[in-house]
């Protein structure tokens, strides 16, 4: 059960808990997720998670609000994927805001949701200013009735997993670390709009795409998976955001991604696009000639990666 109204949350009652943004719903989200659901079964709770929408620096502190790398819908499908089915998603409101941690822990955790167990990362904040922490919560859930388990900073390579730290490296093209970070390739998603023809005529003929994403990786060439929504078609590919400055002084953003395998059947109208691997940055070629000759050979190093990734998936 997905809702927003935590009048219909007590039907999570009694429950094994835990609460974030879950951006990203990266490898130490999972963490928590998988550590909640075996505290649910462990004592016979339902395993439930507490989100917030809009982002609580939204709210609080707009000019510090980040941009997201996941839309709230593919949150919570990640989310349930990972066996977790009630979810609340809380509207953020400068009411709420206001809550001192006891106020939050008692409306929220006990009244509301019966949580008796709350699974949080050691660096938990809550309450209005961010007044609470884990020993807050550890004292509160004394006097409110419910366990406090506490799941340390998870790394990888030495390298903190956070939500912000997917975000800089999508945000530098170092979308190869972000997709070990997330556990998955970092994509994005939207609709193919018609481009200027430049490509079909001059270069190589693309899929360009027009995208609500909030975080779209740095300028450059990238080896990408392309699949069509509502379909089982996927290719191989490429893909080149930027400016196209070979073709002049561009100041719209364009992501065009040319398929490595056949596209057999119609164009798709919404694909979703995975990054695996940034190729090179953008860069202006003297001759759109020239510009198609780099294209080929970052074709050529596009596949010489499919191929490497086919035979170690063998």
């Amino acid at each position: 059960m997905i809702t927003r109204d935590l009048s219909q949350a007590t039907a999570f009652r009694p429950c094994a808990l835990t609460i974030g943004n879950f951006d990203g719903v990266h490898l130490a989200h999972r963490r928590l997720l998988r550590t909640t659901l075996e505290a649910a079964a462990s004592a016979g709770l339902r395993p439930a998670v507490l989100m917030f929408d809009p982002h609580p620096s939204c709210v609080v502190a707009p000019e510090r609000a980040p941009r997201l790398l996941t839309s709230l819908e593919e949150r919570c499908e990640l989310i349930q994927r990972e066996g977790i089915e009630d979810i609340l998603i809380q509207p953020f409101t400068p009411d709420l805001a206001k809550l001192t941690p006891e106020e939050f822990a008692t409306q929220f955790l006990r009244d509301g949701l019966g949580a008796k167990c709350v699974i949080v990362g050691e660096n938990f904040r809550f309450g209005c200013k961010q007044a609470g922490d884990t020993d807050t919560l550890r004292e509160l859930g004394s006097r409110l009735g419910f366990e406090v388990r506490l799941l340390e900073t998870v790394q990888w390579r030495g390298r903190r997993v956070s939500s912000g730290e997917i975000r800089k490296l999508v945000a530098s093209g170092d979308v190869g670390i972000a997709g070990r970070l997330l556990e998955r390739p970092y994509a994005i998603s939207g609709e193919i709009v018609r481009g200027q023809g430049i490509g079909a005529k001059q270069t190589v003929p693309t899929l360009n795409l027009r995208t609500e994403a909030q975080m779209i990786p740095a300028s450059g060439v990238y080896v990408t998976r392309t699949s069509e929504f509502d379909s089982t078609r996927q290719w191989n590919s490429i893909t080149n955001i930027g400016y196209r400055p070979t073709f002049g002084n561009n100041e719209e953003l364009t992501i065009e991604t040319f398929l490595l395998d056949p596209l057999d059947g119609a164009t798709p109208e919404r694909i979703r696009l995975e990054f695996l691997r940034r190729v090179r940055d953008e860069r202006k070629f003297e001759s759109p000639e020239a510009l198609k000759a780099q294209i080929l050979h970052d074709v050529g190093r596009a596949k010489a990666y499919f191929r490497r990734l086919k035979r170690q998936t063998r």
